[in-house]
């Protein structure tokens, strides 16, 4: 999920010649990461589409052109993060190393927070105000895989690699752990400073979390 600013499509436009797709695909990068943007501080209803198009510094029918409506923009800037929180989950496998898969996700998230944090504020905000948008998702998709990773654990524990953990709260503890460095930039940063918060943040959680969970070589 590659996000450009409009400076850096116009260029990349510009560059060389580009096949009707590839145009496509780079406008919706510039409309989404805009999109992003103006969630994340407005929210759903405060926002509007000329404010994004205002943003991505193309006409507001270029907007609703590429995604119809602010619903369904809306939508795409939520599914395009969840998809990606998702796969990263593909870690849990019960052939995985405890150990080894916990220390990458760790990693992964915390890099995927300061990569997009405007995007992990518009789900923070959406979870918020109820997810009227996500609570099928919540209840079908996530649920689903957060039971799978249940299995794992319990894999884990049977094979004396992990102490029986309730996987379920572990992974609420592992997202409200590496999400709140997007999500409460402001109070990390003021507390943290200069630190090379990503490595660092990412460390200490993993060392927190092997030992609660007792994991063992």
């Amino acid at each position: 999920m590659e996000r450009r600013s409009p400076a850096a499509v116009k260029a990349a436009v510009e560059e060389r010649p580009m096949s009707r797709r590839d145009v496509r695909r780079l406008m919706e990068q510039r409309i989404l990461h805009a999109a992003a943007v103006v969630f994340s501080e407005a929210g759903f209803d405060g926002a509007t589409t000329a404010s994004i198009a205002d943003l991505a510094e193309l006409p507001k029918a270029n907007v609703h052109y590429y995604f119809g409506t602010k619903e369904a923009l809306y939508k795409r800037v939520l599914s395009e993060i969840l998809d990606l929180w998702i796969s990263q989950m593909d870690v849990f496998q019960v052939e995985n190393d405890p150990a080894e898969a916990l220390a990458e996700y760790i990693r992964t998230k915390i890099e995927l927070s300061r990569t997009y944090p405007v995007e992990s504020r518009v789900f923070a905000n959406e979870v918020i105000h109820g997810a009227p948008y996500l609570k099928r998702f919540l209840r079908t998709k996530l649920r689903q895989r957060v039971e799978e990773i249940e299995g794992v654990f319990a894999a884990w524990a049977d094979a004396g690699q992990v102490d029986k953990v309730d996987a379920k709260h572990l992974m609420f503890t592992l997202w409200a752990a590496t999400q709140t460095y997007a999500d409460f930039a402001a109070q990390t940063s003021a507390v943290l400073g200069s630190q090379q918060i990503p490595d660092v943040a990412a460390d200490q959680l993993t060392q927190i979390v092997l030992r609660g969970c007792g994991v063992r070589a």
